[in-house]
């Protein structure tokens, strides 16, 4: 049995992709995952299931599809990735809040910090699957971009301890 942490882009986020909680943890029952606990309203799920990473993924984009009429994102870890992506932030000194990794499905392109436009005092560095950057001045007044993450989803430190920390008593 694996235990999965599994990340939705753009729920309950700006007025768009509504989806409560209690209807996401049904799916992950109705997909077959176990002891399956969502935390906060922005789209995070952590389970144990049986199914590859790429069963697990493909069983709850369906799923979510069908439920919103419209794809939706579906980043996927393991806790021990996850607790691996937390162990490597490049920013430990930084303010937790102020510190994110953005989730890809693959390895981010080695241009994606030379490519990313409106950099004011905002760092970033690339990680295995992710890209972390810290917003010094925070994320509200920042207008940098980063075309490699156009697919992924963001989560700030202090999440994803959370998730590692609920992952960990499954």
């Amino acid at each position: 049995m694996s235990r999965y942490i599994a990340l939705l882009r753009a729920v309950n986020v700006g007025g768009t992709g509504k989806l409560p909680m209690a209807d996401l943890k049904a799916m992950c029952c109705e997909a077959g995952f176990s002891r399956v606990q969502t935390y906060i309203a922005s789209g995070n799920v952590v389970f144990e299931s049986t199914a590859t990473p790429d069963e697990v993924k493909s069983a709850l984009e369906a799923r979510l599809q069908a439920y919103a009429g419209k794809p939706v994102g579906v980043l996927l870890r393991t806790a021990l990735e996850m607790e691996a992506v937390l162990k490597a932030n490049p920013f430990p000194d930084t303010a937790p809040n102020r510190t994110i990794a953005i989730f890809l499905d693959a390895a981010p392109p080695v241009d994606a910090v030379t490519n990313a436009t409106g950099v004011k005092d905002e760092e970033l560095s690339l990680g295995v699957r992710e890209i972390y950057v810290h917003y010094p001045s925070g994320q509200g007044a920042s207008k940098l971009k980063i075309p490699a993450a156009k697919t992924g989803t963001a989560r700030n430190m202090n999440t994803l301890a959370k998730l590692v920390e609920l992952a960990g008593k499954l």
